[in-house]
């Protein structure tokens, strides 16, 4: 899709002047504790203010968990260690038994909490083994998995990093600050991560029947923390608008994650206010904080506090984090839902010349509006090819394009990197404009639907003749038949904008929640991972299911396509009222 003028002219506008300043003053300021982070936000401000730009600061009360000190000790040895975000705190240490895991390390840095993946011997005999020890295993403090290993109960986790850094993380699958339903997960085990060198060295002592001593120590609490929002008024239509939005506290100085993203948020406001006369509908733009010590609470805190009016006129939103680092030329790893797909390849394809390779949104990175029902894309952006990676050595990591300095002390001003910032600023731009500008908004409905129809004859197939998924693939063909009568009034212009978009934003409220989650609307999924059409997704587990487990899990899935075919009947109603 070539670049209009209007586009053309945005585009031509982006600098890295304010930007970059904004990396090279992050580059020396910490913003992991919260009187840091604030600091952070007054930056934020500081900046906007110079460059005429209005905003709110929002100043909410979050609850954190800051690590502070951690370590293992092993006979008369200590190992230096961090402990995620929301371990429990143990000052004075917790001694046990040291029980070696032997996990597949790839699927300890996912998001899954299943055992069949996470461990190579499917975790048969994991309670058995891991009750009343300390578990150890390779990876990253996944809070599916350490969530697990507390079912289980382990006394604690010692998760053994992948290289010679210790990486920091959470471990904890509430999200956002917790409610009273969220409390019974917090966890109440403490978890530590030790590097490479180090863990082997305790794994080894494991083996040997060893015993260890973790301690940790958190400072846990509510903290009022700042948000800064830029609202950008769109000309014609104002009342609807797209959010995009990053988090600004990270761990140390955090330049890959997520200075840049930061600077790209703040040349976005930049550009599209100064040419806000040109925008159909607004834009709104924030800056997050307890994205780490907080499991994402500032984004929650947001979508808690302003549901209403995100249910009623969000159209997308966009997740900007980690753009603009070293080496990271490629887009094949584009977290994207399938109705944005077309809309973000071709905007891919025009500015960095590729052709990007899609991925399902993880539950992570500020997705924190998945429960109301908005279209969504981006998360981590560019990343390094994987040849390089592969000559580089280098583990696979959740951010800072790849580079292995994510979430350690390295994570310093060299991962910039000056033109791959300037080629995602661009990718970032175009992408907001075209969706507060495009007549129709950029979804097709069409493409998630097809991904439901695969996603359902996979589950049938799973489950065999034991149960039947027809009437859910019924219900999702005449939905296809009636999106394409929607798709071809929009291509005709026989249907007008305003009662088409309101239709397919609708759709998104009722479409986006059944794929992926499986909480109530305004409420918030745990933060492990969620399968496509979670409400049908134990049609996966009837094979081989002794009788007793396959008639709970019948009834399990019985209820799941009662769920999913309301949704398909809300869904039908929507494009009903938009062909009337």
């Amino acid at each position: 899709m070539p670049l209009t003028k209007t586009e053309e002219t945005f585009l031509a506008q982006i600098s890295l002047e304010a930007p970059w300043e904004l990396v090279e003053t992050f580059s020396v300021m910490h913003r992991w504790r919260p009187e840091d982070v604030n600091k952070g936000a007054d930056a934020i401000g500081k900046r906007l203010k110079a460059l005429g730009i209005p905003f709110e600061m929002h100043e909410p009360t979050i609850f954190l968990s800051v690590p502070l000190d951690a370590s293992v000790k092993l006979g008369g040895k200590t190992f230096r260690a961090k402990p995620p975000s929301m371990s429990t705190s143990v000052p004075d240490g917790l001694a046990g038994q040291l029980v070696y895991l032997d996990a597949d390390e790839e699927m300890f840095r996912s998001y899954t909490r299943d055992p069949k993946e996470i461990f190579k011997d499917g975790g048969t005999d994991g309670p058995t083994r891991v009750g009343g020890k300390i578990a150890i295993l390779n990876g990253f403090a996944n809070p599916g998995t350490c969530s697990l290993l507390e079912e289980w109960g382990a006394k604690a986790v010692i998760a053994v990093n992948p290289g010679i850094d210790i990486h920091w993380g959470t471990c904890t699958t509430i999200w956002g600050s917790p409610d009273l339903d969220d409390l019974p997960r917090k966890p109440k085990i403490p978890v530590v991560a030790v590097n490479n060198q180090d863990g082997n060295e305790l794994i080894a002592a494991a083996g040997a029947g060893q015993s260890a001593t973790v301690s940790t120590e958190m400072l846990e609490g509510w903290f009022p923390q700042k948000v800064p929002v830029v609202t950008i008024p769109g000309a014609t239509e104002p009342d609807r608008f797209v959010l995009v939005h990053g988090h600004y506290d990270s761990w140390e100085v955090g330049i890959g994650d997520n200075a840049t993203g930061d600077a790209t948020l703040l040349e976005l406001a930049r550009v599209l206010h100064n040419n806000k006369g040109q925008l159909r509908r607004s834009v709104r733009i924030a800056w997050w904080p307890g994205h780490s010590t907080g499991r994402y609470a500032g984004s929650t805190w947001f979508a808690d506090h302003f549901a209403t009016d995100l249910d009623e006129a969000c159209v997308a939103q966009i997740n900007c984090d980690s753009p603009g680092c070293r080496w990271a030329t490629s887009y094949h790893q584009t977290t994207c839902m399938p109705e944005a797909r077309a809309h973000v390849s071709a905007i891919i394809q025009e500015i960095a010349g590729q052709e990007p390779k899609f991925k399902r949104p993880n539950q992570a990175g500020d997705y924190s509006f998945n429960n109301i029902g908005i279209s969504s894309y981006f998360m981590l952006s560019s990343t390094m090819p994987d040849p390089l990676r592969a000559e580089k050595n280098y583990y696979a990591v959740s951010g800072c394009g790849g580079n292995i300095a994510w979430h350690t002390e390295n994570d310093t001003l060299e991962i910039a990197d000056r033109d791959v910032l300037m080629t995602d600023m661009r990718i970032y731009l175009l992408s907001v404009l075209r969706h507060a500008n495009a007549a129709y908004l950029p979804v097709d409905w069409r493409a998630g639907l097809a991904e439901f129809l695969a996603t359902i004859d996979s589950y049938q197939a799973a489950a065999g003749s034991a149960f039947d998924l027809s009437p859910s693939r019924k219900a999702t063909e005449a939905i296809c038949a009636k999106l394409e009568r929607l798709y071809g009034q929009m291509h005709a212009r026989t249907l007008t904008e305003a009662r088409a978009n309101e239709a397919l934003m609708r759709l998104a409220r009722v479409l986006v929640p059944i794929n992926f989650t499986q909480q109530a609307r305004f409420r918030h999924d745990p933060a492990y991972a969620c399968p496509p059409l979670p409400t049908l997704a134990s049609a996966r587990d009837l094979a081989g299911a002794e009788p007793v487990r396959a008639g709970f899990v019948k009834t399990q899935l019985l209820r799941g396509q009662n769920r999913y075919l309301g949704a398909l009947r809300e869904a039908s109603r929507i494009i009903d009222a938009a062909l009337a």
